[in-house]
C-alpha cells in the first residue's frame, strides 16, 4: 500500500538515430517512454552517408535516401584521382538529409507510444540509492512561448542521446573526451553540374583540405554536400580548410549558390564512463563516431537499440528497474561487437592521414580491387571482414610498397 505499481519508467534525451531508435524500442516493448527533443526541425549538420545495412535492419523506406551512391573518387594531395566502383547491382551507399531521416525515426517511434516532449532538458537530480526516481528539469516549448514553460518528470532510467555536447553527459560527470570540428556548406548547383553527381560521392586527402581527416562532396536531393573536418587544436584553422576543398572542387562546383552553412563538433573516442547508476549515453554522447571515415549514424541508431535492447530483457519488460550493472550489459555486447572495428579505423588514421606522403599512399591503396572489396564490405555490413591469409600478405605487401611510393609522390 502506498507504493505506486511498477511500470518502467524511461526518458530518452535527444531524439536523433540514436535516441529515437532507442525509444522506438522502448515503446514497442510496452515500457512507458519520453522522447526529449530541443528542436524538432533540426538539421544537424552531416554528410548524410549511411551502410546499406542500415536500411534494411532499420527498416527505411526509398523516400529517405536521397542518393543512392555506387561510385567514390578518391583523391590524393598531388590530385591523383581513383574511382572505386561497387560491383553488385544491389549495393549502394545512402545518402540522407539529416533533417528528413531525424524526423522519420522520431515520428515512428511516437506512433509505437513514445511521449514526444519539445523541451531543453537542462538538470538532473540524481537519487542516492538504486531505486528512487530521477527527476528531470526540463524547459518545455511544446506551446511555442519563447522562454517556454519549466516543468520536471521522475523516471526510473534515463538514455543520453543529446549529441556531442551531452548535457546528460555532463550531469552525470561521464568524463571528457577528444573531439573534431566539421565544417559544411550545402551547395545547389546547375542542373549539368548537378547531374556529374548523380550516383557519385568525392573524398579529398591533403593537409591543403583537412590535417586530420579528409574533406568531402557528398550528393544530396538537390544539392550537394562539401565539408571538411579537423581536430579542434586546428579549428582556428577550419575556414581555411573549407576554402581548400571549394578550391579543389572549383571545376565541378561553378556556378553553385550556398544555401546553408553548418559546424558541429564530433567525437573522437568513447567517453570515460558510458553507464553510472541507472543511466546510460548511445550515440555522439557516448563518444561512438569512428575514426578515419568519421562515420557516426549507423552506430548511433545501434547503440540506441542495443541499449533499449538490454533495458527491455533486464527488466523483464518493464516489470522491474534494472541495475547499473544491468545496463553494463549492454555496454560489453557493444564492445564485443564493435571494439575491433574502431581499433582497426583507429589505426588505419594514425598510419595514414599523418602526412601528405602517407595519404597518397592511402589513395593508391584505394585502387587496389582487394582493398575495395574489403573495405566496402566492411562499411556496407558494419563488419571487420577478415581477408584471406593469401589476400592478406598482398594487402599488406601493397601497404608497404604505398607507404614507400607515396613519399615520392607527394607535393
Amino acid at each position: 500500500m502506498g507504493e505506486r505499481p511498477l511500470t518502467l519508467r524511461v526518458a530518452v534525451i535527444g531524439s536523433g538515430p540514436a535516441g529515437s531508435s532507442a525509444a522506438e524500442t522502448l515503446a514497442a516493448s510496452g515500457i512507458e517512454t519520453y522522447l526529449f527533443e530541443r528542436k524538432l526541425d533540426n538539421a544537424k549538420p552531416c554528410g548524410g552517408a549511411i551502410p546499406l545495412c542500415m536500411v534494411s535492419e532499420f527498416d527505411l523506406p526509398p523516400e529517405i535516401i536521397d542518393r543512392r551512391v555506387r561510385k567514390m573518387k578518391m583523391i590524393s594531395p598531388s590530385n591523383r584521382e581513383v574511382d572505386i566502383n561497387l560491383v553488385n547491382e544491389d549495393e549502394y551507399i545512402g545518402m540522407c538529409r539529416r533533417e528528413v531521416l531525424d524526423g522519420f525515426l522520431r515520428d515512428r517511434a511516437a506512433k509505437l507510444g513514445a511521449n514526444l516532449i519539445n523541451a531543453t532538458v537542462h538538470k538532473l537530480d540524481i537519487p542516492g540509492n538504486n531505486t528512487d526516481p530521477y527527476t528531470i528539469h526540463y524547459i518545455d516549448h511544446t506551446d511555442g512561448i519563447s522562454q517556454g514553460i519549466a516543468k520536471t518528470l521522475k523516471v526510473d532510467l534515463i538514455i543520453g542521446a543529446d549529441g556531442a555536447n551531452s548535457r546528460v553527459a555532463k550531469e552525470m560527470d561521464a568524463g571528457d573526451y577528444n573531439y573534431a570540428i566539421a565544417f559544411q556548406e550545402r551547395i545547389r548547383l546547375p542542373e549539368d553540374k548537378m547531374a556529374y553527381y548523380n550516383d557519385l560521392a568525392e573524398m579529398y586527402v591533403g593537409d591543403d583540405v583537412s590535417t586530420d581527416f579528409y574533406a568531402w562532396v557528398f550528393p544530396k536531393h538537390d544539392h550537394v554536400a562539401v565539408g571538411t573536418g579537423t581536430m579542434h587544436v586546428n579549428k582556428a584553422s577550419i575556414k581555411q580548410l573549407q576554402a581548400g576543398i571549394r578550391a579543389r572542387a572549383s571545376e565541378k562546383l561553378a556556378g553553385g549558390k550556398i544555401i546553408k552553412v553548418e559546424a558541429h563538433p564530433i567525437p573522437e573516442h568513447p567517453r570515460p564512463r558510458r553507464v553510472v547508476g541507472r543511466i546510460a549515453l548511445v550515440g555522439d554522447a557516448a563518444g561512438y563516431v569512428t575514426k578515419s571515415s568519421g562515420e557516426g549514424i549507423y552506430f548511433a541508431a545501434k547503440s540506441g537499440r542495443m541499449c533499449a535492447e538490454t533495458i527491455v530483457e533486464t527488466s523483464n519488460s518493464g516489470s522491474r528497474i534494472p541495475t547499473e550493472g544491468d545496463l553494463k550489459i549492454y555496454l560489453k555486447r557493444w564492445d564485443k561487437r564493435y571494439g575491433l572495428t574502431y581499433k582497426v579505423l583507429d589505426i588505419l588514421q594514425s598510419v595514414f592521414y599523418r602526412s601528405d606522403a602517407t595519404r597518397e599512399a592511402f589513395v593508391e591503396m584505394c585502387d587496389d580491387l582487394d582493398v575495395q572489396r574489403l573495405t566496402f564490405d566492411s562499411y556496407l555490413y558494419k563488419t571487420v571482414v577478415p581477408a584471406n591469409p593469401i589476400t592478406q600478405l598482398k594487402i599488406t605487401a601493397k601497404t608497404i610498397g604505398s607507404l614507400i611510393r607515396g613519399n615520392a609522390l607527394a607535393p
